[in-house]
């Protein structure tokens, strides 16, 4: 089987608005032809609060404490719920919904793309394995979550290490073209994770946070030695040219493309029209 090349940037630490604004340039790019699939590896500067592109930012989060804790705010161009981004790698993968190896369904899609991040996950020694929601009570909870936390709620095909989630992704697909972003985590502070959010009172939050140490656990909680993030870099960006057969060539960005990111950014995620629209 032939080995398709895709390209891979790094773009190292990035504001909140400069790393969503950079994934949808990936995806326009692609539309138009300009570019490769692509996958991207990036962090967070300063650490931050991204939430879904349906998510209500005055019912569901406390900006005071986010204000305490001198995080960035965005809103995604993906669904899915609240994320804190801190010791984390975060992805992007972005290709053509008519892709040959590509599904046509948003869940098996996904899938196929998580199927590099589970790969990673292996290749640090850790016994990573897609779950789905099984009883009621959990398919229930995909239309009507409990919580605005990412990390809390079910999923299909969710990357679970010894019954917890290891990681969270989100998807949309725009312009022909599939964008899939998600957070692996290094590490976590819970108090910080579930202090940004609104609960109905403090005895909700507290039953969530005691539960959410059943439903989630980051990289280093399961190894005996801490992964860094070049460690995590090296064994994901493997695992993604493993898991979807293709060979990743580095590439970085040039000035004029730097330049239409910018746009964007004023455009709509530094843009308070934009997040905190709904």
């Amino acid at each position: 089987m032939t080995i398709e090349t895709w390209r891979f940037i790094d773009s190292g630490d990035c504001s909140p608005e400069f790393n969503m604004a950079l994934d949808e340039a990936l995806l326009d790019w692609h539309s138009e032809h300009k570019i490769p699939p692509t996958i991207r590896f990036y962090g967070w500067n300063p650490p931050t609060l991204s939430i879904g592109y349906f998510q209500k930012v005055d019912k569901e989060i406390d900006f005071d404490a986010v204000k305490k804790y001198g995080l960035g705010f965005v809103r995604r161009p993906t669904g899915g719920r609240g994320v804190l981004h801190d010791q984390e790698l975060t992805y992007s993968v972005i290709v053509s919904e008519d892709h040959p190896e590509m599904p046509h369904t948003v869940t098996e899609a996904y899938r196929v793309i998580s199927e590099g991040v589970l790969q990673g996950f292996r290749l640090l020694g850790l016994d990573a394995y897609f779950a789905v929601p099984k009883t009621d009570e959990e398919k229930a909870g995909l239309k009507d979550p409990r919580s605005a936390v990412c990390f809390d709620a079910p999923s299909w095909y969710e990357l679970v290490v010894e019954g917890r989630k290891v990681a969270g992704s989100a998807q949309t697909r725009q312009k022909g073209v599939i964008l899939q972003h998600g957070s692996i985590l290094l590490d976590i502070d819970e108090d910080k994770l579930f202090d940004v959010f609104k609960y109905p009172n403090d005895r909700v939050k507290e039953r969530l946070q005691r539960n959410f140490k059943n439903k989630a656990v980051a990289i280093n909680a399961l190894r005996a030695e801490p992964v860094t993030i070049d460690e995590a870099k090296k064994a994901f960006k493997e695992g993604f040219e493993k898991g979807l057969n293709i060979e990743l060539e580095p590439y970085t960005l040039s000035d004029e493309e730097i330049l239409y990111v910018e746009e964007i950014v004023k455009k709509r995620y530094a843009n308070p029209d934009w997040n905190f629209k709904r």
